[in-house]
């Protein structure tokens, strides 16, 4: 699992001229999804998020969590994220997971988040649209998080 997530002072979500999703401050999570992911993955993932301390607090210094500040988030199916560049001029996508899978984990992804309180509001794209999002990047601030990175022993 893969997220690119970005400390925003807004963002929404777009599809066919009708907002799906917006937000205040908070994360937009832009997340890719392989088939090897699981729902052990997406709770360690957004155990990650919750915890992350990236906010500024009153001496500018970045200290806060997203609850802390009481922000939100804007959660995006990214299978892009799985782009795989290193040969051509075409992406290949084959390491992205089977729209099922994906969107099974990313409803998960949503549910999670809402059942366990991360952010105040949780917001959604529409999976598999083509989607137009909008942001304004606090910092900027964007750290990208991999599942097989963060969790590797």
């Amino acid at each position: 699992m893969r997220f690119v997530l970005q400390c925003v002072s807004q963002a929404s979500c777009t599809v066919e001229g009708r907002v799906t999703g917006a937000i205040e401050r908070g994360y937009l999570i832009l997340a890719g999804i392989s088939d090897s992911d699981t729902e052990e993955t997406a709770d360690r993932m957004l155990k990650k998020v919750a915890g992350l301390r990236i906010f500024p607090d009153e001496n500018g210094k970045t200290n806060l969590s997203l609850a802390e500040i009481g922000g939100s988030i804007l959660l995006i199916s990214q299978f892009t994220l799985y782009a795989d560049c290193r040969k051509g001029n075409r992406p290949s996508f084959v390491k992205a997971g089977k729209p099922e899978h994906a969107e099974r984990l990313y409803r998960y992804l949503l549910e999670h988040c809402r059942r366990e309180g991360i952010g105040k509001t949780v917001e959604e794209g529409i999976f598999g649209a083509d989607m137009k999002i909008a942001l304004v990047n606090e910092g900027p601030f964007t750290l990208v998080l991999d599942s097989e990175e963060l969790l590797r022993k």
